[in-house]
């Protein structure tokens, strides 16, 4: 291929690059180059969309623009088209780990490595505090932050294409490092058994959270007006969230969110219980209480804080575990694995998946299948001995109907 109508350079090692005619500025020719392809049939494709948006006029001028004032840009241009939450966590990841090492790059320069340099370095020393690296799921959720983010520059003419398709980013069957931690029903009635001991003012929330597999944030903004205690029944209609550290109401993010949870008679009781010692919180505080009809609240009728939450949840189990040999202990499991132990619990019981999927709230039920597929090896080995014993009588075998032979 000519010069003039462009040519590719490079080797499987370092990749290929592809260099282009792109017009003329005050009468010098200008050329634009393009990096980051692992083949060169790959780099050939890009180079031909590039001659082909010449040949139609369709063709985007290479933009001067950083990355790091375009993502700015980009975050105010999307805040008010997303919930508050994800605001804030793009705009968290995007400052903390893109920009202070690509930041200073042109959009015309980014390619397929500069983002896969990115993902190795967060992957092997990412950490703010300098303790390691970021978690595979995390360094995947800041690639597709960038896919968003450099899809709109395409699409806003800044690109041409998005050059993150080039990257690798860490691969799907990578992210769970290991199953989830869950307790077992027993660890879970220690552990319930003990706050109750305690006369702890989180008993109805962890039983709540125990028995219905709720997010925090679902439990967090159910309000009394969202349950029917004598049906035994909780609404999740509204969530509470922490953005920048501030305590807002939101809306569950799917139409699967917003659900109805059967309750079972304990965790009715606990409710109860909750009621009645709210009231005569309510009472003592008088008019300085803030009414938001939140079933769990600070004394004064102020929304919990997620995090205080969960950071209680955590100084429970240290208690209990304060004075126990290290094989008494209870397992130390984040306050989202009580989500996760009942999920377990109720697919090891045989509840069908459909059903646990409607009870967490999953858009889907391939969701629920794949977080919980360590359940099902046993599952397995009890449906083929379940089905089996349908078909056979006991004792039975086929052809002989007297014990097989060995082979």
């Amino acid at each position: 291929m000519s010069r003039r109508r462009g040519s590719i350079t490079g080797n499987k090692t370092d990749g290929y690059q592809f260099c282009v005619d792109v017009g003329r500025v005050n009468g010098k020719r200008r050329r634009t180059r393009h990096r980051g392809f692992r083949t060169r049939a790959e780099a050939q494709i890009a180079l031909n969309e590039v001659l082909g948006h010449q040949s139609d006029g369709t063709f985007i001028q290479p933009h001067k623009d950083r990355l790091g004032v375009y993502l700015e840009e980009w975050l105010e241009a999307i805040e008010k088209t997303v919930a508050p939450s994800t605001h804030s966590s793009y705009r968290q990841k995007v400052r903390l780990h893109v920009i202070p090492h690509l930041g200073d790059m042109r959009l015309a320069d980014l390619d397929g490595m500069s983002f896969n340099r990115l993902y190795g370095g967060l992957l092997s020393d990412g950490r703010r505090d300098g303790t390691g690296g970021l978690a595979p799921r995390t360094v995947r959720y800041i690639h597709t932050i960038l896919h968003r983010a450099l899809k709109d520059a395409v699409r806003w003419g800044r690109l041409y294409r998005n050059p993150v398709d080039l990257a690798d980013p860490p691969r799907q069957a990578s992210l769970r490092d290991s199953d989830p931690s869950t307790w077992s029903a027993g660890e879970v009635l220690e552990f319930l058994e003990h706050c109750s001991a305690e006369g702890d003012r989180y008993l109805p929330l962890w039983g709540l959270l125990a028995t219905t597999g709720m997010r925090r944030g679902e439990s967090l903004g159910l309000r009394w007006s969202d349950l029917d205690l004598h049906a035994g029944v909780a609404s999740i209609v509204q969530t509470v969230i922490a953005v920048d550290h501030r305590v807002e109401f939101s809306k569950p993010k799917t139409a699967s969110g917003n659900r109805s949870i059967n309750l079972d008679a304990e965790t009715v009781r606990l409710l109860r219980r909750q009621k009645l010692g709210q009231t005569e919180e309510r009472l003592l505080v008088g008019s300085g209480w803030a009414n938001h009809d939140l079933v769990f609240t600070k004394p004064d009728g102020t929304p919990l804080h997620p995090e205080r939450v969960s950071r209680e949840f955590q100084r429970r189990i240290e208690r209990i575990n304060r004075d126990r040999q290290d094989d008494d202990k209870l397992t130390r499991i984040r306050l989202h694995d009580l989500r996760h132990t009942w999920a377990t619990l109720a697919m090891q019981s045989g509840i069908p998946p459909k059903v646990v999927q409607e009870r967490l709230g999953h858009s889907r039920i391939s969701i629920t299948l794949d977080i919980y597929s360590h359940v099902s090896p046993g599952m397995q080995q009890e449906a083929a001995d379940l089905i089996a014993s349908q078909i056979y009588a006991v004792g039975h075998h086929l052809g002989t109907n007297s014990a097989p032979q060995s082979l």
